[in-house]
């Protein structure tokens, strides 16, 4: 279904322009086949334009975008445009408004202030997708659609939901005396007597409740996303694929089901460049959320994607220049736009796709910069994505379609990150609850593997036999999990594999309620470990027989029969162990028991970097059964390399080279 190359593309919003730029549509066409953009994004946000009064359809004013788009050989991703909703239809049906707080619902003037299981939305929104689909579905230059954009922004709290909300919960649990022992609803007096006694979400604080509350909102989204993927597959001609772009943070997302009914997952990868890309990285000036804060934010990101469903991906929105609000002005030092979409490409990226073509001269993005600016002239963006559109075209089908290769395997789960969002383990400096608990703790992880010069991978917990083909597994702050999880990847250590535990793994249930059990529970025998107690670290603590630091959090690990690899000397005076090893089986499991800093993960690997401390190397294996590797010296300083097996690379600041070998090692 999609082009045999890496597409270079780009959102493409004519509608935006005042009238006073006159028709752009030719010379921005001209523009990116000069620049070897060979794909747009169109349509998406814009129904009011599809639709400007109830049931009046304008179809036709995206058509000079795609005849012109047909007769340059730039392919089209036609966007459906659900997110977005015309005023009239907010004015006729106010009832359509989601409420993030019950009884209240979101003002109308933003996006996506919609409950999307009301009626009268579905009701219309099939009518505009039917309509655009029918017109626009045998047109020879769209290549697949977009079905809504950036799903599940937030928890509906509307009547509606929550009622459906008890009818899930009465099918899951038969019972109010189940979910009342299931949920642990004695406390404070929470036990029900009849299911019209359930409490809305609003002041709820049962982890169990929240839980299920999520994961009831991503099954909307799901069901939502599903819903208008399979009206446009009916639809559709055969060879044009179906997809959504997620933005990963949302907090009603779940990647895998969601993208499970799609025939190709695409992400939004955001990223602080400038000084925000260099390694070793700094201290980052913004919180985590949307935007990758460093190098290993960007390639978690991408393996996040890639996870989804465990194959080749679509980039549907990445920087071309300065993101976010008007306060946020940072452009990309030379040679970083290049670099971004190499690493992309490297984790298995089949489309990089820039938001936008040009900047808006108006609305809530006028500053989010497209790669032509205000003035509509090609400028040092534009350059560089052309040089870089030359590449991608020299590179062809060689690059297109990676798999990549994985040394370390982290897994991935909404519902732990849902669990400690509710209840996080972690503190901020202003000793406020941190709700990027589980993200702080995966992402070190994560990035001591590429600090000690390995390949990692990301696998949601729902593939965890993927997982569990790589040579090592990390499972850190897995606090929601399954006995059967559990026990597998105790097998998985007695297999011969080396799996490597972080804190709060396996502590609850799928109920979010600690396991009465020694902990780390179900793995405390293989670890050769239990603890009792845990606390929050106020600095970083230099530990012994590693390098690095145990930074904010800390279990007080009891040993029994595992091997201690470092310690640290805690507050009250005693030393402490803080990592241990034990052999398991044909394999072995090492238990951290704090958030490590970046020193202590890359040991926890065993350090096997050779090159430079800016520069990171990693590979994937083409569809010829070539490996490539891509080198990328995130530096402003020039550096020469010698990567196993190849001569010496000299790279340039802020610079990147791809190399290839066969699979049995024959550089090239």
């Amino acid at each position: 279904m999609l082009p045999p190359r890496v597409v270079l593309g780009t959102a493409y919003y004519p509608e935006y322009l005042p009238r006073s730029a006159g028709d752009r549509i030719p010379v921005d066409l001209d523009l990116m086949v000069a620049a070897g953009i060979t794909a747009i994004r169109v349509g998406e946000s814009v129904w009011s334009t599809w639709e400007p009064r109830d049931g009046v359809f304008d179809l036709e004013w995206i058509r000079p975008v795609l005849d012109g788009a047909a007769d340059r050989g730039i392919a089209v991703i036609l966007g459906t445009p659900t997110y977005a909703v015309p005023p009239w239809l907010q004015r006729a049906h106010p009832e359509i408004a989601a409420e993030r707080r019950s009884g209240v619902p979101v003002p109308w003037g933003i996006r996506q202030e919609l409950d999307y299981g009301q009626p009268a939305f579905r009701f219309h929104a099939e009518r505009v997708v039917r309509r655009i689909v029918e017109r626009y579905r045998d047109h020879p230059a769209v290549i697949g659609y977009q079905v809504d954009n950036e799903p599940g922004v937030l928890l509906a709290h509307n009547t509606s939901a929550f009622q459906a909300f008890v009818e899930r919960l009465r099918r899951e649990y038969g019972d109010v005396e189940t979910l009342n022992e299931a949920w642990g609803l004695t406390y404070w007096s929470h036990r029900l007597s009849d299911w019209s006694e359930l409490w809305r979400p609003d002041g709820n604080s049962t982890p169990s409740y929240d839980l299920a509350w999520r994961r009831f909102q991503a099954e909307r989204t799901t069901e939502f996303i599903g819903w208008q993927a399979d009206l446009v597959k009916a639809l559709r001609r055969p060879g044009q694929f179906v997809t959504t772009c997620v933005a990963y943070d949302r907090p009603a997302v779940a990647d895998v089901p969601l993208t499970s009914g799609l025939d190709v997952a695409a992400g939004n990868i955001y990223v602080d460049v400038q000084d925000g890309l260099a390694r070793p990285a700094a201290p980052s000036r913004l919180e985590p959320g949307w935007i990758g804060r460093s190098v290993a934010e960007l390639f978690l990101s991408a393996d996040r994607v890639y996870g989804s469903r465990g194959e080749p991906f679509l980039v549907t929105e990445t920087n071309a220049a300065s993101i976010g609000g008007s306060h946020q002005n940072r452009p990309p030092y030379d040679g970083q736009l290049r670099q971004l979409a190499w690493a992309m490409v490297a984790r298995g990226a089949r489309m990089v796709e820039y938001w936008h073509w040009h900047s808006i001269n108006h609305g809530a993005e006028t500053f989010w910069g497209g790669i032509l600016g205000h003035s509509l002239e090609p400028g040092r963006v534009y350059r560089e994505i052309a040089a870089l559109g030359a590449e991608l075209a020299e590179a062809g089908s060689s690059v297109a379609g990676l798999t990549p290769d994985v040394d370390v395997a982290v897994l991935w789960s909404n519902e732990s990150d849902w669990a400690l969002q509710f209840q996080p383990p972690l503190a901020t400096a202003g000793g406020a609850p941190d709700k990027a608990s589980y993200r702080t703790i995966v992402g070190a992880f994560y990035g001591g593997i590429l600090d000690a010069g390995l390949r990692p991978g990301v696998v949601p917990v729902e593939r965890l036999e993927a997982a569990l083909s790589a040579p090592v597994v990390v499972a850190g702050g897995l606090y929601v999990a399954s006995d059967a999880v559990l026990d597998r990847l105790v097998e998985y250590a007695r297999d011969g594999g080396h799996l490597i535990v972080g804190p709060r793994t396996g502590y609850a249930d799928l109920e979010a309620r600690p396991r009465v059990a020694a902990a780390p529970p179900r793995l405390a025998e293989a670890a050769g470990v239990t603890y009792q107690e845990f606390e929050n670290l106020h600095g970083a603590l230099p530990v012994s027989g590693l390098a690095g630091h145990a930074t904010r959090w800390a279990e007080t690990l009891l040993v029994d029969d595992a091997e201690v690899l470092a310690s640290y000397r805690h507050p009250g005076g005693e030393r402490r162990p803080v990592v241990t090893t034990k052999r398991c089986g044909a394999g072995r499991v090492t238990y951290v028991g704090t958030v490590p800093d970046a020193a202590l993960a890359a040991a926890l690997y065993g350090d096997s970097r050779l090159l430079a401390p800016s520069v990171t190397a990693l590979s994937a294996v083409n569809a010829a059964g070539k490996r490539l590797w891509f080198v990328h010296n995130w530096s402003g300083s020039a550096v020469v390399v010698e990567p196993s097996g190849f001569d010496k690379v000299e790279l340039g600041p802020w610079d990147v080279r791809v190399l290839e070998e066969s699979v049995e090692g024959e550089a090239q």
